[in-house]
């Protein structure tokens, strides 16, 4: 019994002896003499990664095999407590560390010196890179790391295994690129024969045998069809925006992923989501890939990509009338050059807008040929040419104001819309009535499904047992939920059939009528806004051209009409002066052959208006005070004989000294529009106007002063009006 305990003693030792040897670290069946005691007194790490989501979901055995390396580690000779496994990586990609934080922690507790040995399952699983591969493999050489994979232990310090490992990572890296280009080539192959679909626009739908047909759900089809026809009637996607957020209507998408994958939503449209569709040429019916590219760039000291639009001769793969179409192809590129002319660039008009300006981009300068630009004052708009301060040069082209000539084409505009002012009338009711019969069934619509919703929801909640009230108590809040969004719906449509009934009545559709063949009271009316004028002109008007004089008031203006046609007319525009211009000597003439005649100042500003001359600036007629300065310019009249005052008429110092006031005084009543007061020319004598009951008033107003107060009653400080000009 002693020989055979003994026999057992040994035979135990003998295994325990084996069992210790199997410790020793073997790969491949060959002993490492490269781990030492000072690897073993350190970590063992073990880095798991899986490059995609779905291959975490999916390939669990690479998953179990990465993970069983912690057991491969203790049979190297490390404690189980010493083996670190990091795994914050699953599903990110290797082909770069920035978004890596488990890859970042493995470096930091390499270069903290706390690793003897990393272990992966392959030299791609730490990196797809050779920048990442060769900083990690840089710092184990500093640190004196080891690393092992399923093949062998490796010593980054010994230069053979340096080789081996460079090209590991060289492979790793290239096995990347060529899983990358196969993959895209195969996608690209796909794409050419138009079956390629990564992700559907609103309004498509992918059936499981990879037919796409349009939106199955009517009303969803309809919004869509509605964004292109209301784009086509007002021509600007925020016009179109507007319109469907003032009538609460929403667009139905498809969820794309999630566990309602998909189901359809309604939205609230976005500017940017109108943009895609009206850009995106699948609605024509045409299949498109590889219309984007990306581009990298340094910002900040951060590598960016962004997405880069290719004309359509670069794209990948482009077929037409493969795909149901929502409108022609001819339309989409309507579309598209709309889209253009909406933007505000130097090539290109720009959308209508609400500034008062009615030629905005669409006037252009007769001396350069370039676009006027508009501006926006305090008063009224003015078109200018900017042209010499882009070329840093001498002003040579000039501008002029927005009334003028925006009232020279409305004039125009009546004319050339006068003999259809019938059948525009009969498009206006037909238009309307179409318009309210669009937004009734919208709401027909959209109320069915409100009760559909409700129908369903009452049947779940009858089908359920009673006794099963877990179940009960939620479909019937979810019945109660349907009820009430069917009420919101009733009570919404019945406000809007109220206020846009679904048929015009016969009053309405009068007034439409006499509204249309009233074309200036239509073009005047207050709810005609400045870009239905602006839309209307630029539906007849292609370019208006003004060629403008810096010394004259006439302007000849071109109109070039849609259809090719173009008209010839002159405007007269208020300038600075006459000075230098025909009309000076015109007025020069005039003023003397009156003087001459021995008319009286007041006789001669009656007579020029009489006769229809108007001074430079046109704001105002002739008046005596603009006579005199004339007199004086044309060396007619001596300065005494200006300053003298006519009837009722006083020297500012005398009507001071009358009143008892100081002239200082009464020259801020004067400034301040309490007396009726004017000046000949600057720093002449000011000439006040005051009869009895305008003395009485002053009297009263000095009475009344205050020292330290001036406040006063607005009885006082109002004059009476002043009687009208009379030559005689």
């Amino acid at each position: 019994m002693n020989n055979i305990q003994t026999g057992t003693t040994r035979s135990s030792e003998s295994d325990t002896s084996t069992r210790e040897s199997s410790r020793v670290p073997l790969v491949g069946n060959v002993r490492s003499t490269k781990i030492c005691l000072r690897h073993r007194e350190r970590l063992a790490v073990v880095y798991v990664r899986q490059s995609s989501p779905q291959q975490v979901m999916e390939n669990h055995e690479s998953r179990l095999r990465q993970y069983e390396l912690v057991s491969h580690a203790v049979s190297l000779g490390w404690a189980e407590h010493q083996v670190l496994v990091i795994d914050e990586d699953q599903g990110v990609t290797g082909k770069t560390a920035d978004h890596r934080s488990g890859f970042k922690r493995l470096i930091s507790e390499v270069t903290l010196e706390r690793v003897g040995l990393v272990l992966g399952l392959e030299m791609s699983r730490l990196a797809r890179s050779s920048k990442d591969w060769h900083h990690l493999l840089e710092l184990c050489s500093m640190f004196g790391v080891l690393l092992a994979d399923q093949d062998g232990i490796y010593d980054p310090t010994d230069s053979n295994d340096r080789l081996l490992l460079g090209l590991k990572g060289t492979m790793s890296e290239f096995e990347l690129v060529t899983m990358r280009n196969r993959l895209e080539r195969g996608r690209l192959h796909k794409a050419e024969r138009s079956e390629l679909f990564i992700g559907l626009p609103a309004g498509y739908v992918k059936l499981s045998s990879g037919e796409i047909i349009k939106e199955p759900d009517e009303q969803a089809r309809d919004v869509v069809q509605l964004v292109f026809n209301k784009f086509e009637e007002l021509g600007s996607v925020h016009a179109v925006l507007r319109y469907l957020v003032r009538n609460d209507i929403q667009l139905g998408l498809r969820a794309q992923n999630g566990s309602q994958s998909g189901e359809l939503f309604w939205q609230r449209p976005a500017l940017a989501t109108l943009v895609r569709m009206l850009n995106h040429p699948i609605y024509s019916g045409a299949y498109a890939y590889g219309k984007r590219v990306a581009e990298r760039r340094m910002v900040d000291g951060q590598l960016r990509s962004r997405d880069r639009r290719l004309p359509r001769e670069q794209w990948k793969a482009f077929k037409r009338d493969v795909l149901p179409a929502y409108i022609t192809w001819e339309q989409h590129e309507e579309n598209l050059r709309q889209l253009k002319r909406n933007r505000s660039r130097f090539d290109s008009p720009g959308a209508v807008r609400q500034g008062d300006a009615l030629l905005a981009g669409i006037l252009f300068c007769g001396k350069c040929g370039r676009r006027f630009h508009t501006n926006y004052g305090k008063k009224n708009a003015y078109y200018g040419c900017s042209s010499h301060r882009e070329k840093v040069r001498e002003q040579e082209c000039f501008g002029l104001c927005a009334p003028a000539i925006d009232a020279l084409i409305a004039r125009q505009l009546f004319k050339a819309m006068e003999p259809a002012a019938l059948e525009l009338s009969l498009h206006a009711v037909a238009d309307e009535q179409r318009e309210r019969q669009r937004l009734h069934n919208h709401w027909d619509q959209r109320r069915e499904r409100a009760r559909h919703e409700t129908d369903r929801a009452a049947r779940q909640f009858h089908a359920v047992e009673p006794e099963n009230r877990l179940v009960g108590r939620t479909l019937e809040q979810k019945w109660e939920v349907s009820l009430r969004k069917l009420n919101e719906v009733e009570e919404e449509y019945r406000r809007m059939a109220e206020s846009i009934p679904a048929k015009l009545s016969a009053e309405e559709q009068l007034r439409i009528t006499s509204l249309a063949q009233d074309l200036p009271a239509l073009w005047n009316d207050p709810q005609t806004t400045n870009a239905d004028r602006k839309a209307i002109t630029r539906c007849l008007i292609e370019r208006v051209v003004a060629h403008v004089v810096r010394e004259s008031e006439h302007v000849d203006v071109t109109i070039h009409w849609q259809g090719g046609f173009s008209s010839q007319h002159e405007l007269s525009r208020s300038i600075h002066t006459y000075t230098g211009t025909a009309m000076d000597d015109v007025i020069r003439e005039r003023v003397t052959q009156l003087h001459q005649d021995g008319l009286t100042a007041r006789q001669i500003a009656a007579r020029l208006n009489e006769e229809g001359i108007s001074p430079a600036r046109q704001r105002n007629p002739f008046s005596r005070e603009l006579v005199w300065q004339l007199l004086s310019r044309f060396g007619l009249t001596k300065k005494q004989e200006v300053i003298q005052p006519g009837p009722q008429e006083w020297h500012l110092a005398a009507l001071a000294e009358h009143l008892g006031v100081k002239e200082i005084r009464l020259r801020r009543w004067a400034r301040n529009g309490w007396v009726h007061a004017s000046q000949t020319c600057p720093n002449a004598p000011w000439i006040l106007w005051a009869d009895s009951d305008e003395l009485q008033r002053l009297h009263q107003l000095q009475a009344a002063y205050t020292p330290g107060i001036c406040r006063y009653s607005k009885e006082l400080t109002t004059p009476k009006p002043k009687p009208p000009f009379n030559p005689e």
